[in-house]
Formats: structure tokens, sequence, C-alpha cells
């Protein structure tokens, strides 16, 4: 065996098993949203569209429903962390509350800091519809408390609104928990927490998804997390059969009564997500090989990748708008650039911002809570 293969089998032998689908489909989507912000903003595919119409409208339109899989995705391991067996249990709201936010809110204002620097240095090469207006300070407060959506404030990043629909999903279920596992006897009502989320499905699917109103809100995007909640419980194998087809049942029945009554494509993924998190959701795969090695490697980035693709994008798109001839193979040859300069800097985002940023908020969480123990 050569060094470098020693070195490799090392490596792979050190990496712990990964979820495989989740990776998988994080990777796939996370290609998808950048991909649809390149073909919806900047000037270069108003100059590429022509080449390939189809595959453009596609990727303008539909391919933003791919968002849908990490609301699933999500809700799906949310329940792995704070229910893995659908019971309430103990837990403090707002210490889990906060946890979420020190994950999520520091790495999406250090991209959000980018996209803002981003956008005042594409103004200087280009004039177009996606250069926001330079960022206030009140804007950026309320984009660092996730609050930019309720508020009123324009999004100085595409995706941004995701974040915070994220934090306000994850928030509502902890707080559900948390009131279940205060209650009398709770402990004895196994099934309280899932007939609940089950419920919450239902009311969004029915009422509040079919509002446009409610999209700066958790309750619209409900339908597509709670159903990766359910997912993650009729998965688990030691329920009995009975109890998994009563929580599959729980899960479908909403979904497809909702399809039936207003058919929402983005619905329809979520149940397809949902049901193939059902079936191996929890199958784990080494990093063995080339494409497993890939694939959990795009899965763990894919956060980073989604916060800081708007930036770059908007940069190389001002870059080929200044430099490039505007003709449609040389600006799609840009976003095919965009695409893959995107990619690198989710890499680089991860490396250097994302996990210390993490490792930063996690000790500073620790610092608190013994300061609090002994006070």
């Amino acid at each position: 065996m050569t060094v470098v293969a020693r070195e490799q089998s090392a490596a792979h032998a050190s990496t712990p098993p990964q979820f495989g689908l989740i990776n998988l489909l994080k990777a796939g989507a996370a290609q998808l949203i950048v991909l649809h912000h390149l073909a919806f903003y900047g000037p270069m595919s108003d100059h590429a569209r022509i080449l390939w119409p189809e595959l453009f409208s596609f990727l303008s339109g539909n391919a933003r429903i791919a968002v849908q899989v990490f609301l699933v995705i999500s809700g799906f391991l949310v329940a792995k962390s704070l229910a893995p067996s659908g019971h309430a249990g103990t837990l403090e709201p707002l210490s889990a509350i906060w946890r979420r936010y020190a994950k999520l809110a520091p790495p999406f204002f250090v991209a959000t800091l980018f996209a803002a620097a981003a956008t005042y240095f594409a103004a200087q090469w280009m004039s177009h519809h996606s250069i926001s207006e330079p960022a206030t300070l009140s804007q950026l407060s309320a984009h660092a408390l996730l609050l930019h959506s309720v508020l009123g404030y324009p999004s100085l990043s595409a995706g941004a609104w995701y974040v915070a629909i994220d934090f306000q999903l994850y928030s509502s279920v902890v707080l559900v928990l948390w009131l279940v596992g205060r209650s009398t006897g709770a402990r004895r009502l196994g099934w309280l927490v899932p007939i609940l989320m089950a419920l919450g499905v239902t009311l969004s699917l029915l009422h509040f998804n079919l509002d446009p109103d409610w999209d700066n809100w958790a309750p619209y995007f409900f339908g597509s997390y709670g159903l990766g909640l359910l997912a993650w419980w009729g998965s688990d194998a030691r329920r009995k059969p009975l109890a998994v087809a009563l929580l599959v049942l729980m899960a479908l029945l909403p979904a497809l009564v909702a399809l039936l009554v207003d058919f929402r494509s983005r619905i329809a993924l979520a149940l397809l997500v949902a049901v193939l998190l059902m079936v191996c959701g929890r199958i784990k795969v080494p990093a063995r090989g080339h494409f497993w090695t890939a694939i959990h490697g795009m899965g763990k980035i894919s956060y980073a990748v989604f916060l800081i693709h708007f930036p770059v994008c908007l940069l190389v798109n001002a870059a080929f708008t200044r430099f490039a001839p505007a003709e449609p193979l040389a600006q799609a040859l840009g976003m095919l650039a965009a695409w893959g300069l995107s990619l690198m800097a989710g890499a680089v985002f991860h490396r250097w911002v994302e996990l210390p940023l993490g490792r930063l908020m996690e000790a500073t969480g620790l610092q608190l809570g013994a300061r609090s123990a002994t006070a």
C-alpha cells in the first residue's frame, strides 16, 4: 500500500459515518439554490438565457422550491436532537434557543456584511435591479437579530429570509416541547408531541401556507418543517409496526389533503423528501470512495455555500458586465465561474468563519452558564 493510500485510509477511518441521504439531498439542494439565484439575479443570465431558454426558465422559477429540502431536513434533525423518541422530556427553552441563534446568526451576519460590501463594489461596475440600496445601521441590526423580514427591512442577500424562518421554526418547537414537558403527566403522554406537531402541519398546509401574507412567519412553513419532525419519529425502528403506521398516516394524510385542496409543487416536494427520510433517512454511510467523500463534504459546507454565494455571484456578475463581451456564451461561462467560485468560497467560509464562530459562541455560552450557576 502506498503512502497516499495509507493516508486516505486513515482519513476515512477517522471520519465517522454520516447520514448519506441527508448529505446527498443537502448537496443537491444547495446547488439548485445557487443556480436559481444565478438565473434569477444579475445581467449574466439575461444574456445567457438565449442559449438554453427552457433550462433558464426552470432555474429561475421552479428550482427555488429546493429550499423545501432544507426545511424538511431541518425538522428531521431537530426531532433527532430535541425529542428523539417523541417525548417532551426536560428542556431549558432559553438555553436551547440561544444555541440555535449562536449557530445560525453569527455566520449569517458575517455573510450579510460581505453582501453589503459586494453590493457597494458591484454598483461601481453595473446598474441592475439585483443591486440593492446601501445598507443602513438599522437594517444591519435587524439582520443581526434575524428580524429583518418581520420588521419590513429589505434583505441584503438572497435567501436571508430562510435563516430567520429556521430560527422561528426551531424556537416554536422548543416552546411546544417545553410547555408539554411542564404539563401534568406529560411523561405519560408519549403521543402528545407528535399529535400536536401533526396538528401544526395540518393548520399550516390547509390555512397559513395558502395565505402569502404569512410568508414572513413560521406557521407558513411549518407544514414542511413538521413533516421532517414526523419523518424522524416515523422512521424509528424500535417502534411497533402499528405506531409507525400511525405516524406515517399523521404525516401523509394532511399533506395529501392539502395537495388535493390546492396543489403546490413545493408541498409535493416536501412530502417526497419526508417519505424518503422515513425510509432511509437514518442510514449512515462511511466516507469511502470519491463519491461519498465529495457528498459528505458538500453536505457539510451547504450552509456556508447558502450564506456566501450571493455576494460572490454579485461580484462575478459585475466583473463580467464590466470586462466581458455581452455575448451569450461569454456570459454563460461567467455563470459557471460564479457557481464554482461560490462552492470554493463556501468551503473557505465554513473553515475560517462558520467553524471558528461556532467554537467562540459555544465557549461564550459555557462561560455564561458557569457564571449564572455560581451566582
